[in-house]
Parts: C-alpha cells; sequence; structure tokens
C-alpha cells in the first residue's frame, strides 16, 4: 500500500495562500498527498520551511517511508567525523519532514513517530561517540585502546533516559543522557586519562548535536539525570555510578531509570550496568513509599512551574499541568516501582504497555487503564502538534485565539471541539490520577478513642514526620472504620496492639493510603482476631502478599510451594539473606492461611492442613540449604546423609496458626568415620552439629523474625538423648529399648525432608516396628497410665479447654494412636488412624463417631481460639468479632451452648477412651 492510500487524515490548512505556495512543487502528486502537504504547509511555519528545503528528497521517501527512514538511519551511521555536523542535521530535517507528515496524515501510530524519532537520536549519539572515541584513540588519549576498539567507544556507552530511553521521544524533545565508560577496560594507573578522554569526547558530543547552526541542530542534550549532576564529571566510570546509586540514589532516580535504556556506544556494558542496578530500581518488598515521593515530587514541580489551580486552557501545559502527560507517567512508573520488583511483568519502559501490564496484573481497574491510555495518545498527538509548529520545545497550550484556531486547524477539527475535547481529558485524567496520589481527607472524630488514639504519637512508627503525616491524612478513615465494627473498643484496643507494634510505618502507612481495602482489612482483623493483628504489626510486610495478585486463590498444588519457597532463597546471595527470604515468604504465607479462615474461605481442617504443608515445605527446602552452606566449612556429609522426621501434629498433617515443631533427625554414616572438608569432623558429631544448625536456622530470630519454635524432646530417650540419631541404632533402639509411649509417636511420624533412599528407609522400619509391637500386651494399659499421669499433672483448663481434659483433642490423639499401633495401621492422622480402627476390629462404629466428633470439635476450637488470641480460649479476651467467628465455625450460638456441646461431645469420647485403656473407673 502506498503513502496515498494509508493516509487517515489531514490538517486543515490555517494559511491558504502559503499553502498554495508550497504545493506549486508538487502538481504531480496524487490529491490526497497534496492536500496532506497543504494542510501542513499552511498551518506551521517549520514544516513549510522543510518542504522548500528537502522537497526533492520527499519525492522518493514517499513511495516507502518506512525504507526512507531506514536507509537516512544507515546514512548517519556511515559518517565521517567530518561529515558528522552537517550530515546530521540533513538527516535531521529529512526525518523530520518524514516523520511529520506520516503523523499528521495517520499514516504511522503515536509508537512509529516517537520510535523513529528516538532511532535517529539513538543513531546521532552513537556516530558522535564513535568517531570522537576513535579520533581520542588516534591521538593516544585512550591508554591501551586500538582502532578496533572504536567500535565499541572503547567501552563508553550513552543511557538513553526518559522518553528516549522508551522509544518515546516528541517531535522536539531534547534527549536525556547518562554517559559512562567501563573502567574495567583500563588499567588502574591509566583511569585519570581515560576518565579525561571521555569527558571531552562527551563535551564534544553534546555541542555537535545541540549547537544551532546554518543547518540547524540535531537533538538539545541534557545530561543533568547523572548521579550528582553538580559535582561530578559528565561522563562517569560505571563502578562510581553503581556505588552512587547503591548509596543515596532517590526514589525519583529509580523511577528515572524504568526507562533506562543502553541506547549507543558499547551498548553490552551498558546493559550489564543496567543489571547490576535491578535491585535499586526495582525492590522486593512492594514499595509504597513510592508514592508518596511521587506525589511530593509532583506537587515541587507544579510549585516551582506555577502550574497550580484549576485547569485553564490558554497557557496550560500539556505535560507537567494538571491533567497532563507527567501526571499518566508517574501514575504508571509509581504503580511500577510499587510492584514491579516481585513481578517482572511490569517493568515496561513505555507508558501505555505499563498500563496494560498493571491492568492485566490487577493493579489498575481495566477500565481505567483504558481512558489513561486514550487520553496519553491523545495528549502526545496535540505535543506533537504544538512543537511541529515551529520547531519550538514547547508543551504549553496557545494563549491566543488565533493561535489556538491553528492548533484546531492542525489538529483537523473545529476550534470549540478541540477545546471541549481538551478540557473533558485533562479534567478526567486529573481526577483519576489526583485521587491515587492524594486520596481526598475525612472529616475526623475527636470523641472516639481519645485516651487511646492520643498516645499514638509516641509509637516507633509514628516517630518521623513523614509517617505522622500520611497517618493522619488515614486515621480519619481508620477511626471511622473502627467505630463501625460489631464492638468498636475492643477493635480500637486491637488496633492500638498492631499499631504499638509496628518498628516503622510510613511504609505501611503509604501502603493503606494507596489500597484502602487493606484499612477494612486490619479492622476486620483488630475486630476479630488480636492474635493475627499483634501477628502483623510484627511482620507489616506480609501485607505486600494481600495486593500481589492472587493472594484469595485457591491453594497451590502439591509441590509448588515447595518451588517458591526454593526460588525464593536461590534469588538471595548469602546464606543469612536465603534464611531471611524463607522467613518473608513464610510469613506471608502463613498470613495468607490465617486470613482465609478467618473469612471463612476455608474450615479449622482445611486451614490445619495447609499449615502443615506450608512447615514441609518450608523445611523440605531449607535443610538443603543448611547442608549446604555447613558442608562448605565441613565437607559433605558422611554416608547417605540424613532426613528429618516431622513428630507429633506435623507428622499427622495437622498444625494450627501457633504450633511448634516436633522434629527428630535420624543419619546413616554409612560406617564414614569423618567428614572431609576442610574442618572435618567425626560422623556423629557431624550430624549433631548439622542437626543444631538446622534448629538455629529455623528458631533464630533474624530481621526478618523466626520461622518456627522447634521441639526435639521426641527423639529416642528423649531430651537426654543425642540430638542426632544414627539409622544403624534407630530399628534396635525402637525394638528393644523404647517405651510405650514412643512407639505411639513413631505412629505419627513422618520425613518431611532429606535423603529419599534413607527416608524410604526409616519408613520401612517405621513399619516393621508397629507390626513388632501391635501385639504388646502391656499397650492400652500402659496408655492408661498415661492418661492418669497428664490429668494429674495438666488438669483441664475451664469448659472451653479444647487440648486437655478427658475426650479432648490431646485425649482422642492419644486413643487414635493406640488403635493405629494395636492395628499395625500406617494411618498418621487422628480421623484416619480412627477410621483405621473400625476396619481392624478395634472400634465400632458408634465409638468411631464419638471420638471423631470429639476430635473434630475440639481442633475446631483450637484452631480457632489459636488464630484469634494465640493461646487457649479465654471468654473475656475473646471479643464480639471472636465469638462470631466461634459461632460460625462450630455452630453453637454462643460460648455456654459451645461449652455445653463440648461437655457432651467430649464425655462420650472420653467413655470410649476408657473402654479402650479398660479404665472403667475413667468413664465420665
Amino acid at each position: 500500500m502506498n503513502f496515498a492510500d494509508r493516509i487517515t487524515r489531514v490538517p486543515h490548512p490555517f494559511e491558504p495562500e502559503r499553502a498554495a505556495e508550497a504545493l506549486e512543487p508538487f502538481g504531480d502528486f496524487s490529491p490526497e498527498v497534496r492536500e496532506l502537504i497543504g494542510g501542513a504547509a499552511g498551518c506551521s511555519p517549520y514544516l513549510n520551511g522543510l518542504l522548500s528545503r528537502d522537497g526533492a528528497w520527499l519525492r522518493g521517501a514517499l513511495d516507502d517511508p518506512e525504507a526512507a527512514l531506514k536507509a537516512e538511519l544507515q546514512a548517519v551511521a556511515a559518517l565521517p567525523l567530518a561529515d558528522l555536523s552537517a550530515g546530521l542535521r540533513l538527516a535531521k530535517r529529512r526525518i523530520a519532514l518524514l516523520t511529520g507528515l506520516a503523523d499528521l496524515g495517520g499514516v504511522w501510530s503515536l509508537e512509529d513517530v516517537t520510535r523513529a524519532l528516538s532511532l535517529l537520536a539513538d543513531a546521532a549519539v552513537d556516530v558522535s561517540l564513535k568517531r570522537l572515541v576513535a579520533a581520542e584513540i588516534a591521538r593516544g588519549k585512550l591508554p591501551g585502546q586500538g582502532e578496533d576498539d572504536a567500535d565499541t567507544a572503547a567501552g563508553m556507552v550513552s543511557i538513553a533516559m526518559g522518553k528516549g530511553g522508551a522509544f518515546e521521544l516528541n517531535y522536539s524533545s531534547d534527549i536525556d543522557l547518562i554517559c559512562l565508560f567501563d573502567e574495567t577496560r583500563f588499567d588502574p594507573d591509566d583511569f585519570h586519562d581515560a576518565r579525561s578522554a571521555f569527558v571531552r569526547v562527551t563535551r564534544k558530543m553534546s555541542a555537535m548535536l545541540s549547537d544551532l547552526t546554518g543547518d540547524g541542530y540535531v537533538f538539545r542534550t541534557d545530561l543533568r539525570l547523572r548521579p550528582d549532576p553538580s559535582v561530578t564529571p559528565v561522563c562517569l566510570s560505571m563502578e562510581a555510578a553503581e556505588r552512587y546509586y547503591e548509596s543515596v540514589g532517590r526514589t525519583w532516580e529509580r523511577a528515572a531509570f524504568i526507562k533506562a535504556r543502553a541506547a549507543s556506544g558499547d551498548i553490552e556494558s551498558g546493559e550489564k550496568f543496567l543489571k547490576t542496578l535491578t535491585p535499586f530500581v526495582w525492590r522486593k518488598h512492594l514499595d509504597f513509599v513510592a508514592i508518596q515521593d511521587a506525589h511530593d515530587m509532583r506537587l515541587r514541580i507544579r510549585e516551582h512551574k506555577g502550574l497550580g489551580g484549576k485547569i485553564s486552557l490558554p497557557g496550560h501545559n500539556m505535560k507537567l499541568g494538571r491533567g497532563g502527560i507527567r501526571e499518566i507517567e508517574f501514575f504508571a512508573q509509581t504503580r511500577q516501582l510499587i510492584a514491579g520488583g516481585r513481578d517482572a511483568s511490569l517493568r515496561s519502559r513505555q507508558t501505555v504497555p505499563a498500563l496494560a501490564a498493571l491492568a492485566k496484573a490487577g493493579w489498575v481497574p481495566e477500565d481505567e487503564a483504558e481512558v489513561l491510555t486514550r487520553h496519553y495518545r491523545q495528549h502526545r498527538e496535540v505535543e506533537h502538534r504544538l512543537q511541529m509548529l515551529r520547531d519550538a520545545q514547547t508543551h504549553d497550550l496557545p494563549r491566543s485565539d488565533e493561535e489556538f484556531a491553528r492548533l484546531a486547524a492542525f489538529m483537523g477539527v473545529e476550534d470549540k471541539a478541540l477545546r471541549a475535547d481538551l478540557h473533558s481529558r485533562l479534567e478526567e485524567v486529573h481526577a483519576l490520577t489526583e485521587g491515587f496520589f492524594a486520596p481526598s481527607e475525612t472529616e475526623d472524630s475527636d470523641a472516639f478513642g481519645a485516651e487511646i488514639t492520643e498516645r499514638w504519637l509516641t509509637y516507633p512508627a509514628l516517630r518521623s514526620d513523614r509517617a505522622v503525616t500520611i497517618f493522619e491524612r488515614l486515621k480519619p478513615q481508620i477511626l471511622k472504620a473502627l467505630g463501625d465494627a460489631a464492638k468498636p473498643q475492643e477493635a480500637l484496643a486491637s488496633f492500638d496492639e498492631f499499631l504499638k507494634g509496628l518498628p516503622a510505618g510510613v511504609q505501611v502507612f503509604s501502603l493503606f493510603e494507596a489500597n484502602p481495602q487493606l484499612t477494612k482489612l486490619i479492622v476486620d482483623i483488630a475486630a476479630t482476631a488480636p492474635a493475627l493483628a499483634q501477628y502483623l504489626g510484627r511482620n507489616s510486610a506480609v501485607f505486600d502478599a494481600v495486593i500481589g495478585g492472587d493472594f484469595f486463590s485457591d491453594w497451590p498444588k502439591e509441590g509448588v510451594l515447595r518451588d517458591l519457597i526454593k526460588a525464593a532463597m536461590a534469588s538471595a546471595d548469602d546464606y543469612e539473606a536465603k534464611l531471611d527470604a524463607a522467613r518473608r515468604w513464610q510469613k506471608e504465607w502463613h498470613f495468607r492461611i490465617g486470613v482465609h479462615h478467618l473469612r471463612g474461605l476455608v474450615d479449622a481442617e482445611q486451614a490445619g492442613r495447609q499449615y502443615c504443608d506450608l512447615a514441609s515445605a518450608v523445611l523440605s527446602e531449607l535443610y538443603p540449604v543448611v547442608v549446604e552452606h555447613f558442608a562448605t566449612k565441613h565437607g559433605d556429609p558422611p554416608g547417605r546423609g540424613a532426613v528429618v522426621v516431622g513428630m507429633g501434629s506435623l507428622g499427622a498433617g495437622r498444625l494450627h496458626a501457633a504450633s511448634d515443631l516436633d522434629l527428630i533427625v535420624i543419619y546413616d554414616g554409612l560406617d564414614v568415620e569423618n567428614s572431609d572438608g576442610k574442618r572435618p569432623l567425626a560422623t556423629r558429631p557431624y550430624y549433631a552439629r548439622l542437626t543444631q544448625a538446622l534448629v538455629t536456622a529455623a528458631t533464630a530470630p533474624m530481621a526478618e523474625g523466626r520461622l518456627y519454635e522447634v521441639d526435639m524432646r521426641l527423639r529416642p530417650s528423649g531430651g537426654q538423648g543425642p540430638v542426632a540419631t544414627a539409622f544403624s541404632g534407630f530399628e534396635p533402639y525402637q525394638l528393644n529399648e523404647a517405651w510405650t509411649w514412643e512407639h505411639l509417636a513413631l505412629t505419627r511420624a513422618r520425613v518431611v525432608a532429606g535423603d529419599e533412599s534413607l527416608a524410604a528407609d526409616v519408613d520401612a522400619v517405621r513399619l516393621r516396628v508397629l507390626q513388632a509391637k501391635a501385639s504388646g500386651e502391656t499397650v492400652a494399659a500402659d496408655v492408661g497410665d498415661m492418661r492418669r499421669r497428664i490429668a494429674s499433672a495438666k488438669p483441664q483448663q475451664g469448659p472451653w479447654d479444647a487440648k486437655i481434659g478427658a475426650g479432648r483433642l490431646q485425649d482422642v490423639e492419644l486413643a487414635g494412636q493406640l488403635v493405629a499401633l494395636q492395628s499395625a495401621a500406617t494411618s498418621r492422622a487422628t480421623m484416619d488412624q480412627i477410621s483405621d480402627g473400625v476396619t481392624s476390629g478395634a472400634l465400632d462404629a458408634g465409638q468411631a463417631a464419638s471420638l471423631s466428633d470429639a476430635a473434630s470439635l475440639c481442633w475446631t476450637v483450637q484452631a480457632a481460639s489459636q488464630l484469634l488470641l494465640g493461646t487457649g480460649l479465654d471468654a473475656d479476651k475473646l471479643g464480639e468479632g471472636g465469638c462470631r467467628f466461634l459461632a460460625r465455625e462450630t455452630g453453637a450460638g454462643d460460648l455456654d451452648a459451645l461449652a455445653a456441646l463440648m461437655d457432651s461431645t467430649c464425655t462420650q469420647a472420653a467413655d470410649v477412651i476408657s473402654e479402650l485403656v479398660g479404665d472403667e473407673h475413667g468413664k465420665r
């Protein structure tokens, strides 16, 4: 399709006489192209001048505008140093004329137009750098560099920033550049000579492109985005720049590097440099402080440029003014900074794709992204028309009626329609973006909670002026939400505990301000689950997960959790960083389970399995990391290695929100005497210290807190035995020395980490021991004795104690282990063990139903109380929200009804257990 057939719009000639004069050399052109040229010349003095100067070239260029652009760029790349100044200016005029007509005629899209201009900038800078560097090499000013090194500019690179980096240059844009050089290409003694040469090259390049000659200019260059431009040279070493960003880089510089691109010179080295800045630009945590920084930056720009006040079209700045281009760019870039560290799909340099990616990921409503995209495109076209008129670097709408009429004609629309359309678009952009950056404030309530709120300013989270400023904007919304809770004072007291536990506030408060739904979530938690609110105070980073996109999705399939934590730890650089990464990851998922349980998305049984899945995944992937680190000092594990065995509730596959982990470690040294590392250890102390390292890795309080509490008292010989058990002695001990309670514990044992072949052997030993002990004559009597000693040492704590007491959770679990042992059953979960008891004949259906009912009810109460309070059920601390949660979970109308239900259900279970152990006197 030729150029004429691709024309979809044309400007109206504002000065018909000038249009007619400009068309005289183009009488043989098609009517469509003539109309376009006449409209362009009749509106734009600049384009009219280009037509008169380079019209002859245009004849061939319009046959294939894309090929003409490519040819001009190739000609630029071939320019010798002596012809650079004139050759670059010729290319600029031609491409400006071609791009202007293709833009005005709708032949090229906005992206095509800005890309053509950006490619010209890249080519101009690239050829300038390479020719000027070659000259420095020829003069012997770049030590160690030869003629061939000029092809890579001897390690010098120009980083295109801003619109140039994103291929979004406007029609009369200047170009923002950061010039760097790779210092590793030079001997340290030659560093200063090399830097001096590159500084000369940068200055000459800038002057060559910027100076206005009889042939015009190429691009105005701006080098002020480099680190600390008031004191640094115009070209820095990459090492110095990296050091600056890592130590004192600011949010606005992070935002600038979203669009950064190695565009000219040694592009390969430039891209490597940009990759080193990834942790600086893209933070691992969701970074809501960026919102406040961007908001402050917008206000400073408005104040400096005098762009405040209501939108008035005459003289309005389409770039920096209210509702302008920069507002849309800030809107997208700030969201990118918030979430791009966790989601690489959001890291687009370009504004329109960035908005689309944010909408796809759920960070921006799709309709808002579509509106902002539409207005962004229109704003950019208006910006281009303003600049095409006289090749002026302006973004201001005309102030006079005559010039506004000229702009309307250039846009191909009526003056009145343009004004109405512009005003509407600016207002809509401003409304959407201002609501994001500066949410409206509501009236405070001085009366509600004054006694508590007065002390908030003394908390660590509010020790900075910035935190106080953000929180004061949030406070009315928070107090209103707390006041709407069923028991406002209870909710306020719980929120107070949350706030008191926050170590810092700016990040969390900024997050709340940007996501009002989180305010509602924390109020819901405060009103229902004080323990979860306190957990949040200590681990506020878990809020990242809530807004990460899939927080309320279904629980992942088996293996996914292990892959996720493995990836999280793999991304960390050293051992401690890996442990902290594991903590961050675990806490997000732990919080997610609690919220799902609180919201009724899962019940107590499902939550229990999920907590267990989480702990199993953590141990499965943490253990190899511990082994690898330990082996750097002491060598690889002797023999087959070891396995980590989950006991108790972990082995049974069900944990609650506050569970610790019962573990034992079994190793198989295969008669190897020592490890083979730099500091070798004998096999037994090797595995003892490795076990201690694992426990430390799980329990040590670090920057991100601790993972779990660990209990190893279920290992052979209990607390007196070695912390790691040799496989060779494990089976003999279980068969010949272990007590009945150890055999009962073995019914729930499950390998959660370590060598697969050893895991299979441990499982085989477990089965053989259970089979051998199934016919033990004293098993039931031993369990009866254990029940009596437990009852004596730990009496039931009130009517709602779900764990301790006859027929309560611990008692029923003991019964499940008893029938599993007697049946030599392999099941580990209590409900499965009860079911196996029916199969083996140890239980009848009625007995099984009584035990199952008690186990289910007590687990539900236990899981709920640990989630809500972090302790057993306490009616005085539960609150209205907690009572409602318990009623929903158990079906009991109130606490008295729950106590009665538990008493009747557990009495029946206790009677069954007494029969099983032959304790008729234990019946209730």
